[in-house]
């Protein structure tokens, strides 16, 4: 049984990175201002200065990689379906003792992501009590509110506050009437304890519907604590992704 509010101080930063993805195959080694996509990932994670990181890699491409850049890598199992499998396996390998309280999976194709958004997440989960923090950021542009591929978050947030807690995540447009809609970023911090019983659940019914592996956890019964922040990183999912990535880290770095 999950015990709410229990203090964390030591978390560990995971990166899941793998090259098989379908729209933009081999994209972790894609070059971005003079480095693979997953280096800059790497970067920020560092850079953010919360502990320990590692990169949770499929292939061996990746690992050596990281190797090159200074950091630290493990190769995970092939069949591992989700990131959240693969930073699970690569948390049990290296630390059975079960030091490390908190996990922060930062995904791997978020090269702009900057790091006080991964301490945002991490201090959510540290002084709300919940199992789970992720990041949200307001919709502002009103087409975006149907589009299927950005993920909406239903989320309570009470008035001159900026966390509350994640009712739900859906891909259409919700909840309905007069208000703010929430755009969910795909950063999550876990208690470990969370971390173990949300990957050793079976995939849920909204989840395999919705596309969605957070639903799983709602279904289960953790809670999940979003924390506003005012920028939504660019995630690179598509050859249109990775040019504008191009674009922002080749001003920020020129």
């Amino acid at each position: 049984m999950i015990k709410h509010g229990q203090a964390i101080s030591n978390p560990i930063l995971i990166i899941p990175a793998r090259m098989q993805a379908t729209r933009l195959p081999g994209k972790p080694l894609a070059d971005i201002a003079g480095k693979p996509m997953i280096v800059h990932v790497w970067e920020r994670a560092m850079e953010s200065r919360l502990g320990r990181v590692v990169v949770a890699a499929a292939e061996q491409e990746i690992v050596d990689v990281i190797a090159k850049a200074g950091g630290e890598a493990m190769l995970t199992d092939a069949y591992l379906p989700t990131g959240s499998d693969r930073i699970y396996q690569v948390l049990c390998k290296l630390d059975p003792e079960q030091s490390h309280d908190a996990v922060i999976n930062v995904q791997g194709d978020v090269p702009t992501l900057e790091s006080k958004y991964i301490r945002t997440a991490y201090e959510t989960l540290q002084h709300s009590g919940a199992d789970i923090a992720t990041l949200i950021t307001p919709i502002v542009n009103p087409g975006d509110i149907a589009a299927t591929q950005i993920v909406k978050a239903v989320v309570e947030i009470e008035e001159g506050k900026q966390t509350g807690r994640a009712h739900y995540f859906t891909r259409v447009a919700a909840p309905w009437g007069d208000g703010p809609y929430y755009c969910h970023v795909g950063l999550y911090a876990y208690r470990r304890a969370a971390l173990e019983r949300f990957v050793k659940s079976p995939r849920s019914t909204l989840e395999q519907r919705e596309g969605l592996e957070q639903l799983r956890a709602l279904a289960i019964g953790l809670r999940i604590e979003a924390a506003l922040i005012d920028t939504l990183p660019l995630g690179v999912d598509t050859p249109e992704d990775l040019e504008k990535a191009r674009r922002v880290l080749g001003k920020k770095h020129g």
